[in-house]
């Protein structure tokens, strides 16, 4: 067995908190958690958790906090722009059979709270403004030091630190730098008091797609008073050197202008479900804009004592909703792992080998489910729906959702890989 009593973690976003409460009551190690931000951030929308990573929420004693906050959408529906329900099916209805849980939507801000209380409750703390400047190691630990002259020493170190990771790019692997996906989303949650009242008993993923992007509405709250809503589409990388300006402008000007595109987009919506979406916007007061940017495949996950995971390893696009689910995955084998090999470099290398077959099928789904977004045509749009609605129909009529078609990643146990 690996000797680990301390590990240093970099980032109190999910990954890292889910790694800090997983080590400490199944490994008996005692997590530090490092935070650059000055304070927790509220930052975020919501976010998808489906059966694999719910049910590992479960075994963390979790599932039941979220669940008080979150809604379960597992059915999604698909809503033509003149009214008509394209079709629907269920997305975890075999993986709710095989693991006991559906598919949460919670917002990012109720998940942390529930993470904070947790780890308040087993007593670890977290440093906030702490900003990583240099990382040090030996054959007797690792050692970080940060911008304030705070240094610590521990046997392991996990970067949880997220795409941008600083622990990745000043030790791990350099070289790996986040790539932009050519996709590009603005998002916001809106109460539905003001709204006609089919918004307050969604219980769906609503989407609708158009010839620019895609448009989706979801509950995320478990009293159903708050819904999620994105806009996603093709967005060409900004002209110019210093992208981080690029973007900055262009998100000032889709932010600026969504409420006329959109409008052009769905002004002909009819029905219920069009009513719904032109009152959303109308409504939409607040909008965040983001572009989606990934890790290429590959790169190295780890370095002597310190391992990356989460999104600091293989942060893929968003649209397979597996970002949780993929961190706490990486937090329940790197535990077990470390209860069965004799040294952190065969913890690392069982790690890997389990781990990166997965992540890479994971991040080619969601890399195909993002092309959904991208403009096309109308001629290759409306094949795209006439496609879309005989293969949702043919779904239904076979009852495939009840075969698991598609579905069983989502039944994968983690702790069944052998260690």
């Amino acid at each position: 067995m690996a000797h680990i009593q301390k590990v240093i973690i970099i980032g109190a976003g999910p990954a890292g908190l889910l790694a800090a409460l997983r080590l400490h009551k199944h490994n008996d190690i005692v997590p530090v958690v490092y935070e650059i931000r000055p304070e927790p951030s509220t930052l975020g929308g919501a976010i998808g958790i489906p059966s694999n990573g719910s049910r590992l929420l479960h075994r963390l004693g979790l599932y039941e906090a979220c669940c008080s906050r979150g809604a379960e959408t597992s059915n999604l529906v698909v809503h033509s722009l003149d009214g008509s329900v394209m079709g629907q099916m269920d997305m975890t209805s075999r993986s709710r059979q095989v693991t006991g849980f559906g598919y949460l939507r919670i917002r990012r801000t109720d998940l942390m709270d529930v993470l904070y209380d947790a780890i308040a409750q087993e007593g670890i703390r977290i440093h906030f403004g702490k900003h990583l400047v240099k990382i040090e190691e030996n054959e007797q630990g690792v050692t970080t030091i940060f911008s304030d002259d705070t240094v610590d020493t521990a046997d392991l170190l996990l970067g949880c630190d997220g795409i941008h990771s600083s622990v990745r790019r000043m030790y791990v692997d350099p070289d790996k730098l986040p790539e932009y996906s050519g996709i590009s989303s603005m998002f916001s949650l809106l109460p539905t008091a003001n709204l006609p009242t089919i918004a307050s008993s969604m219980d769906a993923l609503n989407v609708t797609l158009t010839a620019d992007g895609m448009v989706a509405l979801s509950p995320c709250t478990s009293s159903g008073n708050m819904i999620y809503w994105f806009f996603s589409r093709e967005i060409v990388l900004p002209p110019g050197e210093d992208t981080r300006d690029g973007w900055e402008e262009q998100g000032k000007k889709e932010v600026s202008n969504f409420k006329s595109n959109l409008f052009d987009l769905i002004h002909g919506g009819k029905g219920e479900w069009g009513e719904l979406m032109i009152k959303v916007v109308s409504q939409t007061e607040v909008l965040k804009f983001y572009p989606v940017f990934r890790l290429g495949l590959g790169g190295k996950w780890y370095k002597g004592r310190c391992l990356i995971i989460g999104d600091a390893a293989h942060a893929m696009q968003p649209h397979a909703s597996q970002g949780v689910s993929m961190a706490l995955e990486d937090v329940f084998l790197l535990s077990n792992s470390l209860k069965s090999h004799r040294s952190l470099s065969d913890v690392f290398n069982v790690y890997e080998e389990k781990r990166r077959p997965r992540v890479d099928m994971f991040y080619k789904t969601a890399e195909r489910n993002g092309d959904m977004r991208k403009k096309m045509s109308p001629f290759r749009f409306w094949i795209q729906e006439q496609v879309m609605s005989t293969a949702l129909s043919l779904y239904g009529v076979f009852n495939l959702d009840k075969l698991g078609l598609g579905q069983k990643p989502l039944a994968y146990d983690v702790e069944a890989e052998d260690v």
